[in-house]
């Protein structure tokens, strides 16, 4: 049984990687598993949330547009996938790897695509986050000689 932390977390990844990353390392690790869509790719809108000051009261901050996909592999597993934007290949590879990190392959796919994905995103937040810092003011108060 897979931990359900453990699949949020890959799920997370695979939905924030970009599509054409995904797209180069699944052609890399040249698996084509049999599969049946319970849901085909479509797009849709969901209701983006807000707080004010992240612990207000929750507000709607506007629409944001999500791709959702269902399959079935051949040999039973179910994978799922919602992805920003609407791409319908994106949505596709993200359950295809979902529903393959419930089999027998998952050390393979950790390795082959989770690890490098999760590399790359951690070096895009470290990367911003130095751009941000080099943007940093820090503001002190003198002492204005008054005493």
């Amino acid at each position: 049984m897979t931990d359900p932390t453990d699949r949020q977390t890959w799920m997370s990844l695979l939905a924030k990687a970009p599509s054409a990353e995904l797209d180069r390392l699944w052609q890399d690790t040249g698996l084509a598993p049999g599969y049946t869509y319970l849901r085909a790719p479509e797009a849709g809108g969901v209701m983006v949330r807000g707080r004010a000051g992240a612990t207000g009261a929750p507000f709607n901050l506007g629409e944001m547009t999500v791709t959702r996909c269902s399959l079935k592999l051949d040999s039973g597993e179910v994978g799922h996938a919602y992805v920003q934007g609407r791409d319908k290949g994106h949505a596709t590879q993200a359950a295809l790897v979902d529903a393959l990190m419930q089999t027998a392959q998952e050390a393979e796919l950790r390795a082959a695509i989770l690890a490098p994905l999760e590399q790359a995103l951690s070096a895009a937040r470290a990367a911003r986050a130095a751009k941000a810092a080099a943007t940093k003011v820090d503001f002190f108060t003198m002492s204005r000689g008054e005493d």
